[in-house]
């Protein structure tokens, strides 16, 4: 048995080996450098938008006390809320929430409440009609003003009216449940984001079916039986540099292309899922193509050993290997169309839009929208409300994307 030489140590063999070694250490604190700012970038910018957004769930409100005895109101049991709201109006709720306010904060107090202030005083009465018979304290919406002079801005002579009542605790900030149940509305303290968040569903849900199985069956055709020949080599680059335009391009291909065929439909899902399906199926056809292509040779001769048809060995073996690495490319190209504004500004759906859609076909605005318009407001209650608008987004992106990841996991299969 021969012995094992060992090779000499030289003076220029220890000095190589030593930057060797200090090279491989640099390149791994530079990929976890790399890590780190990436992680801290991220942290900065959830702890900036949920510091400036905690406010943007909140509104300012009154408590006052309402004599509610003195006008006799009555609801019927048999009526539905709105209809009850309505009847309440007609009573003369509102002008009972104005004396109300005229009596605690003095002949200007009803200018210091909010038009709508009344309607929270009726949804408490409908919830328990026995408030009717007596006097209660109620949290009523301030106006604008009064808001703003409580944040420390707007009216200077406001503001000591403000201070008095926050130092009394009459006046604070409550927590808005409203703002995930309305629409948009022209005052900070009354808008919502329900709208628009139920306008992103309706136009993620139109997109997704378009894009997702046109976009896996031309992965499909192009990848198992397309000739391999001039012209499929075109509409591959075609398909690539489609997904390197830039989305004001689909913008203008849906005002020219479907809005002349759908002219009622404009700012409508339908349209805004069509032409973002134009701008996400390139990403699900090249992901698909990538996915398709990673699947063994094997499966595919295994399948046909054994009897299968050309067409059986695609849907039944190939296509659900696949099916993770297509849904990984669907994540990336929905997260890409939930977040898009410019090719829904060319449609119309940059329409101020007061009661959610509810149809494909309605008028609708998308949450991306609506944050661009409340950040175009000057009014210092919208700074809040558009920081609470993108949390909001965030969270939807977050919950899309769980879901397709869930399925592309539960899909995996190892071989």
């Amino acid at each position: 048995m021969s012995d094992i030489v060992n090779p000499t140590r030289t003076p220029a063999f220890e000095a190589r080996l030593k930057k060797r070694y200090a090279a491989e250490r640099r390149f791994k604190a530079l990929g976890l450098s790399a890590i780190v700012f990436s992680v801290a970038v991220l942290v900065f910018l959830l702890a900036t938008m949920l510091g400036n957004g905690i406010g943007g769930f909140q509104r300012t409100v009154f408590e006052v006390p309402v004599d509610l005895s003195r006008m006799g109101l009555a609801i019927s049991e048999t009526e539905n809320e709105a209809s009850a709201v309505r009847a309440l109006q007609t009573q003369g709720l509102p002008e009972i929430v104005q004396f109300a306010a005229e009596e605690a904060l003095g002949p200007e107090g009803a200018a210091e409440i909010n038009s709508e202030a009344w309607r929270a005083v009726a949804r408490a009465i409908i919830a328990d009609p026995t408030l009717a018979q007596g006097t209660n304290t109620f949290q009523l919406i301030t106006s604008e003003d009064l808001a703003s002079a409580y944040a420390g801005d707007g009216q200077a002579a406001l503001q000591p009216l403000a201070q008095e009542l926050a130092e009394r605790g009459l006046l604070h900030d409550a927590f808005d449940p409203g703002f995930l149940a309305r629409s948009d509305a022209t005052d900070p303290q009354l808008v919502g984001i329900w709208g628009a968040l139920k306008g992103s569903i309706y136009t993620m849900i139109v997109t997704l079916l378009l894009a997702f199985p046109v976009g896996v069956l031309a992965a499909l055709y192009l990848e198992e039986y397309a000739p391999r020949n001039r012209w499929t080599d075109i509409i591959e680059v075609s398909i690539n540099n489609l997904a390197a335009v830039p989305s004001i391009i689909f913008g203008l291909l849906g005002l020219a292309v479907f809005l002349a065929i759908f002219p009622g439909y404009r700012s409508a899902p339908l349209i805004g899922g069509m032409t973002l399906a134009l701008m996400t199926m390139p990403v699900i056809v090249i992901s698909g193509r990538n996915a398709i292509k990673a699947v063994p040779p094997s499966i595919r001769d295994g399948a046909l050993a054994i009897g299968a048809s050309p067409v059986q060995v695609v849907f039944h073996h190939v296509l659900p290997l696949a099916l993770p690495g297509i849904l990984t490319g669907t994540i990336i190209g929905m997260a890409r169309a939930l977040g898009e504004t410019a090719p829904l500004l060319l449609i119309g759906m940059r329409a101020f839009v007061a009661t959610p859609p509810d149809g494909f076909t309605d008028n609708a605005t998308v949450l991306p929208m609506q944050i661009f318009l409340w950040s175009d407001q000057i009014d210092r209650g919208f700074v809040e409300r558009t920081s609470a608008a993108i949390i909001v987004l965030l969270i939807f992106l977050l919950l899309m994307n769980g879901i397709a990841i869930y399925l592309r996991n539960k899909f995996e299969k190892k071989w």
